[in-house]
């Protein structure tokens, strides 16, 4: 069954099944899928589904209709198109198949907000900033107290060994102080894991939240957390002292580890690539 799900600055609205055949969308309460924004048309547009295709068109609205950001007035929707209608998203999914054994994995490793520990995710949390924390430090170099910065800025020096001279000094403050995680969606493109093991093999899950809880409770548990630097995966906890996930076959620790585009995470017996978009 066809999906639409909707929504604003990479936060989930609704979720909308696809069994009828029209479905219209706009700002008017008459909608299937209503949108309560000055920036949709009263009727934004149109989705008419025939057998297993379904088909967007533009109902002549203000601001029209974007597919993947090109603008559209006609368009055969495939599965992943992002639909831009105001400054909502609909992203399309049809995975009429695979999509009961999809759910049945999400539901076996991705732990709801309601079943996580708040103090273990927070713990996790911290290791993340700790982690963003030592990259901006290496980036930046051995900080100077303020009355050195201030002989520094009276009589420049070379940097001694070691040490590294940037242009954006402002950086490590603003990360120690924390990012604020509404900026945290545009910063980087999404990302996606995919299973690579396993009956679930081929299944992908893609990372839109800024914290995402995978695993096994009891068994082995981790987060990736969704930065303006990038994705990081933290452990949060396992049945075993000491058992961490697995990244590209090396335990990431008790810290933070950030992931990079193609990296294989080994988690709770369950192999997962990393793809950045």
């Amino acid at each position: 069954m066809a999906r639409l799900i909707l929504s604003l600055d990479n936060q989930v609205l609704a979720e909308y099944n696809m069994t009828k055949e029209r479905y219209t969308v706009g700002r008017l309460p008459d909608n299937d899928v209503r949108i309560d924004n000055p920036a949709v048309s009263g009727h934004h547009s149109l989705i008419i589904n025939i057998l297993n295709d379904s088909f967007l068109e533009d109902l002549n609205s203000t601001n029209g209709t974007y597919v993947n950001g090109k603008l559209i007035k006609k368009h055969a929707l495939q599965h992943g198109d992002v639909i831009t209608i105001g400054h909502h998203q609909l992203r399309f999914a049809d995975q009429q198949v695979n999509e009961p054994e999809q759910d049945e994995f999400e539901k076996t490793m991705v732990i709801p907000a309601g079943q996580q520990n708040a103090d273990q995710l927070a713990q996790a949390e911290r290791a993340a900033d700790l982690a963003v924390a030592a990259v901006d430090d290496a980036a930046e170099g051995v900080r100077l107290d303020p009355e050195d910065a201030a002989d520094l800025e009276e009589k420049p020096q070379a940097p001694s060994l070691g040490e590294t001279m940037t242009e954006e000094p402002a950086r490590h403050s603003e990360t120690a102080a924390g990012i604020d995680p509404a900026s945290i969606p545009n910063a980087l493109p999404l990302a996606k894991l995919q299973v690579l093991s396993g009956s679930f093999a081929g299944r992908e899950l893609e990372l839109t939240k800024a914290l995402t809880t995978l695993g096994r409770p009891g068994v082995q548990v981790a987060a990736i957390t969704r930065r303006a630097e990038g994705y990081y995966i933290v452990h949060v906890e396992s049945g075993k002292e000491g058992d961490y996930p697995l990244v590209n076959g090396q335990p990431i620790g008790a810290q933070a580890k950030k992931l990079t585009d193609n990296d294989v995470v080994q988690l709770a017996g369950v192999k997962m690539g990393f793809f950045a978009s």
